[in-house]
């Protein structure tokens, strides 16, 4: 693999330690500005939905202009974001800077895995993108564990200052990785190729069943997270640190994924993987609904990641190869419905959480997801994109 795919993982650990950064803080959040839970929630909804509507612009930014040059770009914002959100006097204010984290965020995952796919073949391409989401699981595990930690130590505050310092310095160290590094130099600006790339993504069969199957994966898993923290305090369970560490074991999972898909995929093959991931992910969400203590949630969220990413790194490879020209566009897209997904996602569940109860709510999600494997494996096919050649 090449050596540049540590540098890639780097920029995606550094993005991702904001993504869940918040979930475990969030009863101390809504308490400080006297506003309820399903409203703190809100911040995870606002950067999932500024994530997702940048995904266009960016990921056709990404295509014409440079890779590595906008995702550096973004890492900073997001980082600035974060300090300045640390610094907010009121909800508005807080609310404004995550918009702004979205953004920066926006710009660094799904640019990453445009930059994996560019570097190397499709055979190799689900197990090198392993190695880019082990950055990003890291920076997830760390961004929600220790943003419970610090919570409890520093405040919600102390989250927010000490993230956007950990991702300014990562964004220096990764603009001083990036040089010399082998990569596809840019493209001359052509939107004619930006329109005709746009045109080949969606002439794709599978282009269809991959956005509306991420879309549904942000809904129903990533949707949760933001109300685990208020599960746990209905159970009794009130320190932001536990909460962090339940939350932290999704990103545990998606760990063990990036360690055992290289044995797992020849076995199964991609249908099996998809199949087995999302049931594994729906009787999670099972043992989730009965309420069971933290440390069981713990394991169960550390199993669902695991299943999560079995499904969803599939899906990845797909999407990567939806056009060969336009391939920052076809993940940027990818990202998009992923992350409006996961816009949904928290309003529907804090509306089925409040009208239907916690077990309907959750039991819904599980046969959704369950279903969801069984269709993406009928309907998915490995095909080569259309302008493979013209690549």
């Amino acid at each position: 693999m090449p050596p540049v795919l540590n540098i890639i993982a780097l920029a995606t650990f550094a993005a991702s330690l904001s993504a869940r950064a918040l979930d475990p803080v969030l009863p101390h959040v809504a308490e400080d500005f006297g506003v309820s839970i399903a409203t703190a929630a809100s911040f995870a909804a606002v950067f999932a939905f500024t994530f997702a509507i940048v995904q266009p612009v960016l990921g056709a930014a990404a295509d014409l202009f440079g890779k590595a040059r906008l995702m550096i770009a973004c890492l900073v914002l997001l980082g600035l974001a974060s300090i300045l959100g640390a610094l907010s006097t009121s909800f508005p204010m807080l609310f404004a800077t995550r918009i702004l984290a979205g953004i920066g965020s926006g710009g660094v995952f799904p640019i990453a895995l445009g930059l994996t796919s560019d570097l190397v073949a499709p055979d190799k391409r689900q197990v090198a993108i392993g190695r880019t989401l082990a950055g990003a699981m890291t920076g997830n595990l760390l961004g929600a564990s220790a943003s419970g930690l610090i919570g409890d130590l520093l405040g919600w505050r102390g989250v927010l200052a000490v993230l956007g310092v950990l991702v300014i310095a990562a964004s220096i160290a990764v603009a001083i990785g990036f040089r010399g590094a082998a990569l596809t130099p840019a493209p001359r600006t052509n939107f004619s190729m930006l329109k005709q790339g746009y045109r080949t993504i969606f002439a794709n069969a599978n282009a269809p069943v991959c956005y509306s199957a991420v879309f549904i994966e942000g809904c129903c898993v990533l949707g949760l997270f933001p109300f685990i923290a208020a599960l746990l305090f209905e159970l009794g369970v009130t320190s932001l640190s536990i909460a962090g560490v339940v939350i932290a074991g999704f990103a545990v999972g998606g760990l063990f994924y990036t360690i055992s898909v290289s044995r797992f995929l020849p076995r199964l093959g991609v249908k099996g993987m998809m199949i087995s991931g999302a049931t594994l992910v729906g009787l999670q969400l099972g043992v989730i609904a009965l309420g069971p203590g933290w440390t069981i949630q713990a394991l169960s969220l550390l199993f669902m990641g695991w299943g999560f990413y079995m499904i969803h790194g599939c899906l990845q490879v797909f999407a990567s190869e939806l056009s060969a020209t336009a391939r920052a566009t076809a993940l940027s897209l990818h990202s998009f419905f992923f992350f409006m997904g996961q816009t949904i996602g928290p309003i529907a569940y804090g509306f089925g959480l409040a009208y239907l109860g916690k077990i309907p709510t959750l039991l819904t999600s599980a046969a959704i997801m369950i279903a969801l494997g069984f269709v993406c494996a009928r309907l998915l096919r490995q095909t080569r994109p259309a302008d493979a050649a013209a690549a």
